[in-house]
């Protein structure tokens, strides 16, 4: 009878992967349709796992964990998300890029959550758009004190109601945003690092300063919204928001600058996260940093 029981179990269990390995799979071939710096089996060598999250429209949100090593205590957690607005193709494609390099240089140095692609829904869709399927903007949907007020008045007063701006019936009415905020609560991450485009810029909420530079762009502190993930996470709960904000979002930077911004934010998370032990290297250089690899 235990033995039934048992082989019962196991054969759920390989169901249940199997199925997942399903959905990965299928997402990963519709985010290649969709881009063309990425391929499949670019995506699908990155080990997607799925979250418990998912869209309006039901597609997972898929993530990648770079866990602490046995060998050494992390310096800090860090929460890297791209693809919150769905046509900023670049914000998804350059995830994808660093995840690779991580892949090859990931030594333990930080805890690494990383979520390329937050709003499936408004990438996948035959054309992209910023918002998800309901057409809330989810960087506009995240709770603070009086968004009830404040975030409706900013987009009828600033945006003249612009659809693109849309923050939602009310906060974290979105199953995205939801998402995300259970997923900051779960994981306490030290810094979350958000990529956006086509801004050209650093920008930066939080405790502290952020990065003055990272490859050719330089810090532009361009405000806080009510409802933005940097107004949520950076002011009101003092977890440094880093936004890079590529300048194009729909063309990608050159390798070399895709490797200098990495390299440039991992140098400034060294420096503004909980050190632990000996500093090692996740950004593809080493030790003399004129002896450089090839993060590529």
């Amino acid at each position: 009878m235990m033995c039934r029981m048992l082989a019962v179990i196991l054969l759920a269990a390989a169901a249940t992967a199997a199925s997942a390995d399903t959905q990965v799979t299928g997402e990963c071939d519709r985010i290649a349709r969709k881009l063309a710096s990425v391929e499949q089996d670019e995506c699908l060598d990155r080990e997607l796992a799925l979250t418990r999250g998912e869209s309006v429209q039901g597609t997972p949100i898929l993530f990648k964990e770079y866990p602490p090593l046995e060998d050494r205590q992390p310096r800090g957690k860090v929460l890297l998300i791209g693809g919150i607005h769905g046509d900023e193709y670049s914000s998804v494609s350059i995830v994808f890029k660093w995840m690779s390099i991580l892949d090859d240089h990931h030594t333990g140095m930080f805890h690494w959550r990383i979520v390329p692609l937050l709003n499936p829904d408004g990438l996948l869709r035959p054309e992209a758009w910023r918002m998800n399927a309901n057409g809330v903007d989810l960087n506009r949907n995240f709770p603070m004190p009086g968004w009830e007020d404040l975030a409706p008045r900013y987009w009828v007063e600033q945006t003249n109601s612009s659809p693109r701006y849309f923050p939602g019936e009310r906060p974290l009415s979105e199953p995205e945003s939801r998402w995300l905020v259970d997923e900051i609560n779960a994981f306490s991450p030290d810094v979350i690092v958000a990529v956006h485009a086509p801004h050209g810029v650093v920008d930066y909420d939080g405790p502290r300063s952020g990065p003055r530079k990272l490859g050719r762009l330089y810090l532009n502190l361009l405000g806080t919204f009510p409802g933005s993930l940097g107004n949520y996470a950076g002011i009101q709960r003092r977890i440094p928001v880093v936004t890079v904000e590529l300048p194009y979002a729909g063309t990608m930077p050159k390798p070399a600058e895709i490797a200098d911004m990495w390299r440039d934010l991992v140098r400034w998370l060294s420096n503004n996260t909980p050190a632990h032990g000996r500093l090692v290297d996740e950004s593809g250089v080493g030790a003399d940093a004129g002896q450089e690899t090839d993060p590529s």
